[in-house]
């Protein structure tokens, strides 16, 4: 629980604050960037929510703070920032909210189906919490886990165990080793049905791989990302755990594909605008 008096300076006067325990993950940012800032190493408060609806995104950031880094003064109930979650991203692709720290804040997405196309599948691991699994209850449970890297694995085997459903992991990223039920090995692309196809990605880790769903939304792990700022793909060189060289590899291979990016910030352009923006993201990182 955040703590007043671990209060940072950066926040203005108000409400709502993040204390010094934040990690700088970016979750906050951008599920309420009217609220949070990055003031350099750490997330503040620049401006109070005004109104209902920023006050709703403020808890919602609150609650899927994975640090439990901000706070209310008052101790403002959290209801309704957790009934915000699962979260409508675009038709039936929901954000899960609720972030671990041991996933630094990274994101996880609920992919909804019926049962006789599949069954829903989670798109890596949230924290574990019982608002959250009751939801994902009512919605239909979870039939498969889709773990893109090792980074964000989370809570992975408390949904696999509460669940019942298989997990599915590269090899690369010690797949075996933590019991993952379906592994993948090599790097040809691989169809799990007629929705899924799952792309290895090695570069960021060696088995990182990613996740694209009927030729529209790509599921990128840390694989490559949105940036605000720059308004087009980037990835991250600061980051990369395995080789930069193989990463770019990686990247340009998905030139072969039509998507949307769909994970951490997300960027909405058309798929041909978004091949532009794959095209100067590869040609980026060939310079770094």
């Amino acid at each position: 629980m955040a703590q007043v008096s671990k209060r940072l300076s950066e926040n203005i006067p108000g409400e709502f604050f993040v204390d010094d325990t934040c990690i700088d993950c970016d979750a906050c940012r951008a599920i309420a960037p009217e609220t949070f800032r990055d003031h350099g190493g750490q997330s503040s408060v620049y401006r109070q929510p005004a109104d209902v609806s920023h006050v709703k995104r403020a808890l919602m950031a609150l609650i899927s703070c994975p640090t439990a880094s901000i706070g209310s003064v008052s101790h403002r109930s959290a209801r309704a920032g957790v009934d915000a979650f699962p979260e409508k991203i675009a038709d039936n692709v929901l954000f899960c909210g609720f972030t671990s720290e041991r996933s630094f804040g990274g994101w996880s997405y609920l992919v909804i189906r019926p049962p006789q196309a599949g069954g829903n599948i989670l798109v890596d691991s949230p924290r574990f919490s019982n608002p959250l699994v009751k939801r994902i209850e009512q919605l239909g449970g979870i039939a498969t886990m889709f773990l893109s890297h090792r980074d964000d694995i989370a809570d992975h085997s408390r949904f696999a165990a509460h669940f019942q459903c298989p997990r599915i992991m590269h090899e690369g990223d010690g797949a075996a080793r933590l019991g993952v039920e379906q592994i993948i090995s090599g790097e040809d692309p691989i169809r799990l049905d007629a929705d899924f196809l799952v792309i290895p990605a090695p570069g960021h880790t060696r088995g990182h791989q990613l996740l694209l769903y009927r030729d529209q939304f790509l599921f990128t792990g840390d694989h490559l990302a949105w940036s605000p700022e720059r308004n087009t793909l980037t990835a991250f060189r600061d980051h990369c755990w395995y080789s930069w060289p193989v990463q770019t590899r990686s990247m340009e291979r998905l030139l072969a594909y039509s998507f949307f990016p769909g994970h951490g910030r997300i960027g909405h352009a058309s798929a041909p605008e978004m091949r532009d923006h794959l095209q100067r993201c590869v040609a980026w990182m060939r310079q770094r």
